[in-house]
């Protein structure tokens, strides 16, 4: 199977395990999940493809090829490629619908991730192949694919990469500079020197503060968030239809607009109709967003060091984009 990926290029995947894993249906499902959680309007097509491709699939392969480009184990690499089966329609989000996830935390997915894997034809296609579910399913084998942040991972790496390529803010030649620079050492994702790990960390933290975290994400979340749980407390969708797709939910959300007012007024609010200002002084609801930062490894006279180690305001960025953000938004309607 040939894949081009808009981070790593061009890979020919022949690993029977994979490409079977590939064309189930779990991972198939995560071409029609949006990884930002809804697919912002003002987002620009692909100036290459034509393309808005920021879909929880793109995210899973791009884990599996740059663990299998840095030679992690095949189980680490199955790993990285199943992470994220278990997001529902509209990615993040679900975690302002649901009263099972946390908003600073973001962590639905996380938190189903294993009873929602052992439901799918996953566990048959790993047994078929030798591999042991719960080994798979353990993180703590892992430490490439999975670390707590300020730490670099794959998963970390991916998404920001692919943020940063599909918003414009890294253009190809910073693209090759950095993962030119990136290697792995005792099961540690480190830069090869300062200057790369710094300029990864400062892009890190712009896309933070321009995206993951931004007000723009705030509003997405609160206004998906509201409109889901309306829909679900009147029954016009159901928890089962939260793990389809976002068009099927969106469509669904549809079919009852003309008949009930306040599903209209969620719906505009989420597809940006509606003016929606952050007020702390005067606000209709308050919003967390989940806020990231790295203080990446690299190399320095066969030593491993953070960027917190060379450049000490760095300590400080780290305690203040560690804390969630807070949103107070108010509606016009």
């Amino acid at each position: 199977m040939k894949y081009i990926d808009r981070v790593y290029g061009e890979f020919e995947i022949t690993e029977p395990v994979i490409l079977e894993l590939i064309k189930s249906t779990p991972l198939q499902r995560l071409k029609e999940i949006d990884q930002a959680g809804y697919r912002p309007l003002w987002i620009k097509p692909d100036a290459e493809t034509g393309e808005y491709d920021h879909s929880r699939f793109a995210h899973s392969l791009g884990v599996y090829l740059l663990l299998h480009k840095y030679n992690a184990s095949l189980e680490e690499q199955i790993a990285g490629l199943i992470h994220d089966v278990s997001h529902s329609a509209f990615s993040h989000c679900i975690d302002y619908a649901l009263d099972t996830g946390s908003e600073k935390e973001q962590n639905h997915q996380d938190n189903i991730f294993e009873d929602f894997v052992k439901r799918t034809e996953i566990p048959q296609i790993l047994k078929r192949y030798g591999f042991n579910l719960d080994y798979i399913l353990d993180d703590s084998h892992f430490p490439l694919k999975e670390k707590n942040l300020p730490d670099l991972c794959a998963d970390r790496i991916d998404y920001s990469f692919k943020t940063a390529i599909i918003f414009g803010e890294l253009n190809n030649e910073d693209k090759k500079y950095l993962l030119n620079n990136l290697t792995t050492e005792n099961n540690n994702w480190v830069f090869k020197n300062f200057e790369s790990a710094k300029r990864y960390a400062d892009l890190f933290l712009k896309l933070n503060t321009d995206y993951y975290a931004s007000l723009p994400s705030a509003i997405m979340f609160r206004t998906i968030g509201d409109c889901l749980r309306y829909a679900l407390q009147k029954g016009y969708i159901s928890k089962k239809d939260l793990y389809t797709t976002d068009k099927l939910v969106i469509e669904k959300i549809e079919g009852f607009l003309d008949k009930d007012e306040k599903l209209q007024l969620f719906f505009d609010r989420m597809n940006n109709k509606i003016r929606i200002v952050n007020d702390p002084n005067n606000y209709d609801a308050s919003v967390f967003c989940k806020s990231r930062v790295v203080n990446p490894l690299f190399k320095q006279d066969q030593e491993l060091k953070r960027v917190s180690e060379a450049d000490a305001g760095w300590i400080n960025i780290i305690k203040r984009e560690s804390k969630p953000k807070q949103y107070f938004l108010r509606f016009d309607k």
